[in-house]
Parts: C-alpha cells; structure tokens; sequence
C-alpha cells in the first residue's frame, strides 16, 4: 500500500511562495522574484518583475524594470512610465474617467503610458467603462439628468444611474435581507447596489428591467411586507400602490401594468377563492380516444437583473434538483402519478450550478375551444412567507393564506454580504416543492381545480461547502375531498358495529343457554366482550377489503378521471382499521385456540368381549374363568386420526401463501398498487416507479387473498373432498368400522356427538371378516349405520341436561385424577387400576345413555328450527331430557381448524398486511405469514395432543 501513495495537498497548502503542481498533484516552490498566479497552478513575478519567459508552472523567468520604468504592463512582459503611479500590483492606474493605453492603435507599445480623459461633453457623451479600458457612452439617466457624464451634488447617483434630486423619488430603501431560519439579518451586497436604483427607474420611467428586478428583490427576501418597512417589497408595493393609473394586464386586477405579478392580494379568503371558486378550463382521462393525461407546465424565467431568459417547459427537469433519467423526470408530470423525488445535495454543488439565481412565474398550458394556447397561471404558496401576523401560509385553513406568483430554486446572490465574487454568508435553497392537483367534487369528466405549488425554503449558514449538505424534494401529488368517503365509511362502521353488538349478545345468550347457567356474571360480561371483539374485527375487515377493492377497481378502470387516491396524510384512518380489525382478529383467534385446546372428549368403545379365557387371581393361586379383554389398539387408532385432523384445513395454507406472492412479485399484481394512473401488471426498468398506495397493496393483496380460498374452497369441496379424500367424512366412516362412538363437550351442557356403533355388532376381528362385513353393508344386506332405527346419521348437536353433566363430571373427576402413567412398567397399580375402573366406568356409563338406560338422564333426538341453524343457538333448554339434533353437516368440526376456516383466513390476511403495510415487503409478509402458521399450528397440535390424552386416558406416547 505504501508504494501507491502520496501525501494529500491543496492549491490552499502551498502559500504565496508556491504553487500546485497539476501533473505531480503537489506543492512546488516558485522561483525567485515570483509568488503564485491568482489560479494557484502556476507562478508570477512580483511587483516591479516583468516576465522574460513563461511556459506555465514554474517555468517563469522574471527580471526587475528600471527604475525610470517602475510599472509593468497589464499583460506583465512589458516594463513601462506610470504617469499616475502604480496600483499594488504594479500596474499603471488612472483617475476616474480616464483610460489606461499603453500601446498605439498598431500595437507598438509605447515608453509611456497615457491617461486619456473620456470627452463628457454634449458632442460625445462618453465615459469610461468599468474596466477602464474604453470610452463608451455614459448611461442614459446622467444625459437626461446633468446633460453631461457627472452626476454630481445635488444629484443623487445610485446603482450607476444618476437621479435628479427634485424628482419625486420612492422612499430610501432599507438593503437588508432577512434569514429567519437562522436568526440573521444582513447587509446584502446586491440589494446595496441595486435595489435603490432598481425601484427608482422603475417608478421614474416605468423600466420594465427595473421593475422585474425590484420584484425579484423582493421575492428574494420572501415577499416580506410591513408598513414600517421599506425594504424591497416595501418599495415594489410603494409602486404598486401609485401606479394604478398604468392599468392591468390580461384583466388580470394584481398585473399592474410595467411590473411584475408578485402578490394575488391580501384580502382575507381570498385564497379559497383563488383555488377554488374556478375550474381548470380542460378535463383529463385515462383511457380511450381522448385521452389525455400529461400536465403542460410552462414557467417564464427571469435572471436576478430582470432580464427574461426563455420560457421553458418543466418536463425538461428544471425544478428537480436531484439528477435523474429524462425518462423518470417527464413521469412527473403525467396526470394521476403520484411523484415523489428526494435527495441529498452538497453545498458546494449548489454553489457551482446555481452561482446566479433564476426566478420561475409558471403557468399551466391548454388549449382553448377555438384550437388557441392559453395559460393558466399557477398560484405559489411560499411557507416561509413574512408577509404579517394576519397571513399564516401553514396548515389548511386557506383563509389564512397569501398566494404569490414567483419562486426561485436557489438563492446564493442576496447572502453576499461583500464582493460579489466571494463565496455567500448564507443560501437560501427550495428544500421542498410540492404541486398539488385537487379534483373538483362530484366530477364525472376529469375536472380539476386550480394547480397550487408550494415552496418551503431553507436557509444555510455556509461554512465549509465541501462537508455541508442540504435535504431537498420535489414531489407533484393528486388529491380530492375524501370528506364525504369518511362520513360514509364512519356511517357504514357505525351502523355495522351496532349490528355486531346485537349479534354478540345473542351469542353470549346461547353460550349461555350452552353452559347450563342463567346468571349473568362478570364471566358473562367478558364472554360477551370476547364476542364483540370477534364479530368487530369482521366489521373492520370487511369495510376495509370493500374499501381496497373499491379504490382498486374505480381509481385503476375509470376512464375519465372521477377519483383520485387518498393522500398517505389521508390513509391514516384505514391504517388504524386495519390494525383494529388485526387486533381483535387476533383476540379472537387466542380465545378459539383455547376453547379448542380445553374441549371435553371421550371414545365410547362399543366392542364387547367374545368369549372368555382363563386368568390366574392374584394371590390366590387358583385360576378362574374371566371375559376375554377388549383390544385397546382400536381406540389408539381412533384417537391418532383425531389428533391427525385437528389442524387440518379446507385450503392448503402454503399454496395459499405461495400463490399469493407468485401473483403478486412474479406476474406483477403489486403494480397495481402503485400511485399511477395505469393499470398495467408490468413496468419497464428505465420507468418512473410512482410511491406504493397502503390503500391499494392492502386491496390487490387482500382481493388476491379471497379469490385464492375461494377457489382453494370450491376445488377441495367440489372435487378434491368427493374423488380423492375426505378426512372429516372419514372420520365418521371410520369410526363406524372401528365399533367407537365419540363424544365431545365444547360446553359444560353442549357438545357433539358421533355415533359410531358398527352394525355388525363387534369390529375386532379379521381380515376375512372384516371385508364380508363391507360386502354386506355395500349391498344393503344390514341395518343403517344411524343412531335412531332406518336413518342414516351419525352425527348430532347434543344439548345435555345439567343432571347429565353432574353424572358425568363425578366419573371425569376419577377418570382425570391421575392422567396415567408416564412409565408402564413405574406406574402405580393402585393408581392404575382406579383410572381403568374409571374410564370403563365412564365407557359404560355413555354408552349406557346412548341406550337410553337411564330414564332419569334420556334424551330425545329431533331437528334444529331453520332459525336456530342461524342464529346458532337452541331455543329449548334440556330441562328433563337431553336432547340430540340431527346434524347433516358434520358440525362437530367446529372445534378443530376445519370449521373454523373463515376466521383462520380473515387472521392471515390481517397478519400479512399488518407486516407488508411496515415493511413494504410482500415477500417479508408472506414468510412471516407461514411462520406464524406453522407457530400455531404446532402449538395447536402439541397441548391440542395433551388435552387429548388428559381427557380419554390415550398414553400419549401412543400418538403418533
């Protein structure tokens, strides 16, 4: 590394006695009588040194004059006679008003140099000009005024013009510019020379240059006014005032005639009138033949003097600081895209491209009925406006706003506080320009109102140009009154939600009717919150989907332009519905979760023995006779495919996932929550990329989300569930062929029931056996599989009377007491024992009520009302009797994932866009989105496991 180095030096670093080597990038010494030139690469000769020979750098041979020949000439190869001495430089000068020669007309130099007085008289008119060099013709305001080249006393001489005294000259100007950011109040330079001379040619005769470069003045100290102020919109509004006899321009009433359109007036609301009391005269569309979608832009540039440049269109980039391609610069102007720039610019380069400042009054182009140009001028909302405390150019109120017309982007001219040429104190930069296109309400063809552009400035203490660095944006954005959209959507919230409160209480009263309990307690209350929160969350999801597809498909397909996308200052309120809905979804989901992980399940085994065998009775010695024991391996089966079909789905969840973002990032749906007009799924590389819509992403992600399950639905009810597998169904079927019935509580008095008693009276046999009983069953040779005689269901509702569920508790209780042994071969026999006594108690027992036995507990088995399957809730409480509702639908799913698929969906699309709306990431929100499935559906399988094993008395080493 070291043998690629070199120390670092600056043409600063090398002094006065030095000078920079370009081609070695180092500090030389000059030679001697030399110091170095004025660029810093390069040497000079000393004062009273004439140059012999110079080729660059050092390469300078310097050699002193004469003493009678002190001076040098301009070029420094030359000693020559001063008449009138020397400048510090060693140069010939000369008085004022005189010319400095030192060679003849044919070029020979002359000895002496000679002094040559301009002729002022009436015959010539001449002066010299401001480098000395010639006579020319003295400025115009000297002839009118002292009819010579002298503006002397009385005469009042002021930014080169001379004045007369007796004229009736505007007020002394106050020179002074104002940095309010900073605190700074300053001498400008430029105001000292001009602003005087400016605002009196501008009053005394009418100078159009003048007048514009008076308004710049006063545009440059931000249109700042007080009626004890004559700074330089003191001045300019002095004119103003006293010029009205000049007439208007354009029948425009704040255009007086000579200077230019400053100010839209002060009237207080004048502002809304301004924006809003007309219409753009044009209409613009998306599509079709008429289409029309590009803004035409046209500003009128003036330089700091006043003199106009050119009128420039804005799609060439000229307000945009930030560099970019020609392609992304014109975007900005297409209508309906949303454009936003920002960047960071260094001090130093602002100060290199923006050493003058330009001053911009920007109108918006269209075309009249009769095929004529017309300009639309463009009111200016400058917020660092220091107009007076009646205007505040903040916030929305526009009656407290004060329009102006002319802007700059760079001022780096009004800061100087010394010679022009030297770097500024202070710069005032446009850090933020923003257009704003209003659509007028309730259009139908694309009219807008008015476009408004506002300026915010910031002003920058230069001190070291090279490290400092300014934050600067420029963004064009679309809006509309989103008023009436709000009241609508808060009408829709609040009339839905009070719709949620009636049907949470009418399901916290069949979660009452289903607990057994009429009391209503603080249990009840927070029941019934549990619901809200359920069936609040669905409200919230529902408005906001029914919100994203609307703004979708009306914003992305109209044709003549009738809505425009909400602000993201706007979107804020559907931000806060998605996280409510997000977070009640997700309240809902925990609570599902552990309803689901405590239910009450038991296997009724309906096999009995065949047989019987001999048994030796412990401690006896003898042997005695005993029924042959009951296989437990059915009952493990039944139980694993429980376990099995606990999490399943009616969608695949990672197809689901998969799709949706195979959609979205790969054939380019997430184009179309862009903040543009087109409606197109693809965008080329070299295009301007309008900023995401949260509105939008929610809308084509959540649309996506829907029709994905939905056909994920259909296709698995339709085909998959009827041709290939049916796991629910299965069930059911299997548990008819394995000889086990199951019953479940999902509440104390209310639960399911699957009847699963086989018709063929025993199911623990062969193979042989086993297939003649399915031939016998195909061809009808046995009775039905139903619970009642000659029916075919099997499964049931089932709402128990609370003597029932006392019964059964008392045999839970013993069954529960000790889960079982966690070792065979450790476990207690005691303990043992009393949990097979009592899970043979409780087998009996259930199947004893099925029977109908036990006359004090039946039951009676009939339909549900068409109501009562609506409302989800029983009319009739089991009082005596239970009571048994046929059920054609398999319902008893309700407490695994399968019935409850409708809030899974709605969580995951919650939770996919509460991560894409932070993170912009619709690949990050559908990795996160599997996780958390696959985090709950794992927990929902491990304690959904353990509750299983508590509850049948399954060794859950058994399930697999």
């Amino acid at each position: 590394a070291r043998g690629f180095s070199l120390p670092l030096q600056r043409p600063g670093d090398c002094g006065d006695a030095g000078y920079f080597d370009i081609s070695r990038l180092a500090c030389e010494p000059c030679g001697a009588h030399q110091r170095q030139s004025a660029g810093g690469s390069s040497c000079e000769c000393q004062p009273g040194y004439r140059m012999v020979s110079g080729n660059g750098g050092s390469s300078v041979i310097c050699e002193k004059c004469p003493a009678n020949m002190s001076g040098v000439t301009q070029d420094g190869w030359n000693c020559i006679i001063c008449p009138k001495g020397l400048t510090s430089e060693g140069k010939c000068k000369c008085l004022s008003n005189e010319i400095l020669v030192e060679r003849s007309v044919d070029g020979i130099l002359l000895d002496e140099a000679l002094c040559i007085h301009c002729n002022g008289s009436e015959q010539s008119f001449s002066a010299s000009d401001s480098s000395g060099n010639r006579c020319v013709r003295c400025e115009q305001t000297f002839i009118n005024v002292t009819k010579s080249c002298d503006c002397s006393s009385p005469n009042i001489l002021t930014g080169g013009l001379c004045f007369s005294a007796s004229e009736n000259l505007p007020p002394k100007g106050v020179a002074t510019v104002r940095f309010g950011q900073l605190g700074i109040t300053l001498t400008s330079t430029w105001f000292l020379k001009n602003l005087q001379s400016s605002a009196s040619a501008c009053w005394l005769y009418s100078n159009l240059t003048a007048c514009q470069a008076l308004g710049n003045m006063c545009v440059m100290n931000m249109n700042s006014l007080s009626s004890s102020s004559t700074d330089a919109c003191g001045l300019f509004q002095y004119i103003y005032i006293n010029t009205a006899r000049l007439g208007i321009v354009h029948s425009i009433s704040f255009w007086r005639h000579n200077l230019p359109w400053l100010y839209y007036g002060d009237q207080p609301g004048l502002a809304s009138q301004v924006l809003e009391a007309n219409h753009f005269p044009t209409t613009f569309s998306f599509k079709g033949t008429d289409k029309d979608v590009k803004l035409q832009f046209i500003a009128a540039s003036f330089d700091a003097a006043g003199n106009f440049l050119k009128w420039q269109n804005l799609e060439g980039g000229i307000l945009q600081l930030c560099s970019d391609t020609q392609t992304r610069l014109n975007a900005a102007y297409t209508f309906g895209t949303t454009y936003q720039q920002s960047c960071k610019i260094s001090v130093s380069k602002i100060l290199l491209d923006f050493a003058n400042p330009i001053f911009y009054d920007l109108f918006l182009e269209y075309n009249g009925d009769n095929g004529q140009q017309y300009l639309w001028a463009v009111p200016v909302l400058n917020l660092n406006l220091q107009y007076s405390e009646m205007f505040v150019n903040q916030g929305n109120n526009m009656n407290n706003w004060l329009l102006t017309r002319r802007f700059f982007l760079v001022d780096a001219l009004s800061g100087k506080e010394n010679d022009l040429g030297k770097l500024p104190r202070v710069i005032r930069i446009a850090s933020k320009i923003t257009i704003r296109i209003r659509l007028l309400s309730h259009t139908q063809r694309g009219t807008i109102y008015p476009p408004l552009i506002t300026v915010a400035y910031t002003d920058v203490l230069v001190q070291n140009p090279e490290t400092q660095s300014v934050m600067v944006s420029f963004s064009i954005s679309y809006e509309m009154d989103q008023s009436e959209a709000q009241v609508q959507t808060d009408i829709t919230l609040g009339v839905l939600g009070g719709l949620a409160v009636l049907w949470s209480l009418l399901k916290t009263a069949g979660w009452k009717r289903r607990t057994g309990s009429s009391i209503i307690d603080l249990q009840t209350v927070f029941k019934f919150l549990l619901f809200y929160a359920g069936d609040l969350a669905n409200v919230f999801f529902v408005i906001t989907v029914g919100t994203g597809i609307y703004w979708l498909v009306f914003f992305k397909a109209q044709q003549f332009v009738s809505v425009l996308l909400p602000l993201p200052s706007q979107e804020e309120y559907f931000v806060t519905y998605i996280a409510c809905a997000f977070s009640l979804k997700a309240l809902q989901f925990l609570q599902l979760l552990v309803s689901q992980l405590t239910v009450d399940i038991f296997f009724i085994d309906w096999e009995r023995p065949k047989g019987k065998v001999l048994k030796a009775v412990e401690g006896e010695g003898v042997i005695k006779s005993a029924a042959a024991p009951v296989s437990i391996w059915r009952t493990y089966f039944i139980a694993n495919e429980w376990n099995e079909i606990q999490t399943v789905r009616k969608i695949n969840h990672l197809f689901q996932v998969l799709a949706v973002l195979f959609f979205l990032e790969v054939v380019g749906f997430s184009n179309l929550a862009l903040m543009d007009s087109s409606s197109s799924l693809t965008r080329s590389s070299d295009s301007y990329i309008a900023p995401w819509s949260r509105i939008l992403r929610f809308g084509v992600s959540a649309a996506l989300w829907l029709a994905i399950a939905l056909l994920q639905i259909v296709f698995f009810s339709v085909f998959y569930e009827r041709f290939v597998e049916d796991k629910i169904s299965q069930f059911v079927d299997l548990c008819c062929m394995s000889n086990i019935s199951v019953f479940l509580l999902s509440h104390s008095c209310f639960g399911y029931y699957i009847h699963g008693r086989s018709v063929h009276g025993h199911a623990d046999t062969n193979m042989e056996e086993m297939n003649m009983n399915l031939k016998r069953e195909a061809e009808n040779l046995c009775s039905q599989r139903g619970l009642l005689p000659n029916t075919d269901g099997q499964t049931f509702q089932i709402s128990i009377s609370r003597k029932m569920r006392l019964h059964y508790d008392r045999i839970h209780e013993t069954l529960t007491r000790k889960r079982g042994p966690a070792r065979l071969l450790d476990s207690s026999a005691n303990t043992f024992e009393q949990s097979t006594r009592a899970y043979n108690t409780m087998n009996k027992f259930l199947g004893s009520f099925i029977d109908h036995v036990h006359k004090e507990m039946d039951y009676i088995v009939k339909d549900k009302l068409l109501l009562e399957r609506i409302l989800g809730m029983e009319f009739m409480e089991p009082i005596e009797k239970s009571i048994f509702y046929n059920d054609e639908g398999h319902s008893f799913s309700d407490v695994l994932y399968y019935g409850n698929e409708t809030t899974l969906l709605i969580f995951d699309i919650l939770f996919f866009s509460v991560v894409d709306l932070a993170s912009q990431s619709f690949i990050l929100a559908a990795i996160l989105t599997y996780l958390q499935q696959e985090i709950f559906r794992f927990i929902r399988n491990t304690l959904g496991q353990k509750n299983l094993a508590s509850k049948t008395l399954v060794d859950e080493r058994f399930l697999i």
